[in-house]
């Protein structure tokens, strides 16, 4: 038959302080929530690099496609512009490639590692409450037997059960006091742990907006007419689309 814990007799006295009991909880809450936001940073970090490389990846298939339109056939200094523009998509799409590399490297990779930990210390802290249900089962036979009238059979079995109280009391107070110092420790050694990972993916970050700065700076300076704005370039637009709109094949019946 299967033991279940929570149905054992309670002893009487109190055999872990409440103090080292909220201790405990606080230091543990600590972990738990910590487990839960490196899992969840993993997740993001792994979303934002997909996102990122799907963007390039777009990129370069709609220059694709431009020089593949008939137009560029027809129009060579279309054609040059659209050249230009595949070419500084796929110098793009390289550099993007590498910084999510590095990003997997050095960030990624390294927040899943920190997450493995996890499963034995959740392992430890299951096996600390399995030796104090123990603790607590046989300290309530203790007193069961000590609230007796002490005759030769009852003090036989007292002894017996101090017997067995005493490796068990002394295995989970060994697991509580190791917790209780190594919770801590573990727990202040994540800021030297990732601040490592997050240097390098700001590294990665500048290098990347370097390079596409001066990539889209040299596209800028092939394909644009100079001496126009913006504002320009849109009423150049406008009339455009309104010869268009004149002609009779586009003219609203």
């Amino acid at each position: 038959m299967s033991w279940i814990p929570f149905k054992i007799g309670q002893p009487k006295k109190q055999i872990v302080p409440k103090t080292v009991e909220r201790d405990f909880e606080r230091e543990y809450g600590k972990l738990q929530q910590l487990e839960d936001q490196t899992k969840k940073l993993q997740k993001d970090m792994k979303k934002s690099t997909d996102a990122d490389l799907a963007m390039s990846k777009s990129a370069v298939k709609i220059s694709s496609d431009l020089l593949s339109n008939p137009l560029c056939e027809q129009e060579p200094g279309f054609l040059e512009m659209v050249t230009a523009f595949d070419t500084a998509m796929k110098r793009m799409d390289s550099f993007n490639q590498e910084k999510v590399n590095q990003i997997q490297k050095t960030v990624i990779e390294p927040l899943k590692k920190f997450s493995s930990v996890f499963p034995s210390l959740n392992m430890a802290v299951k096996r600390r409450e399995q030796a104090l249900q123990d603790y607590k089962r046989l300290q309530s036979k203790v007193e069961k037997y000590e609230e007796k009238e002490r005759t030769g059979p009852v003090l036989a079995k007292l002894h017996q059960a101090r017997e067995e109280l005493r490796p068990v009391k002394e295995d989970f107070e060994a697991k509580n006091k190791q917790l209780l110092e190594e919770m801590p420790k573990f727990y202040s050694s994540r800021i030297d742990y990732f601040k490592p990972s997050f240097e390098s993916l700001v590294r990665a970050q500048v290098v990347y907006y370097t390079e596409m700065h001066k990539i889209f700076g040299d596209l800028s300076a092939q394909i644009d007419q100079p001496g126009l704005s913006d504002e320009q370039r849109e009423r150049e637009n406008e009339a455009k689309l309104s010869e268009l709109r004149a002609l009779s094949i586009v003219a609203d019946d």
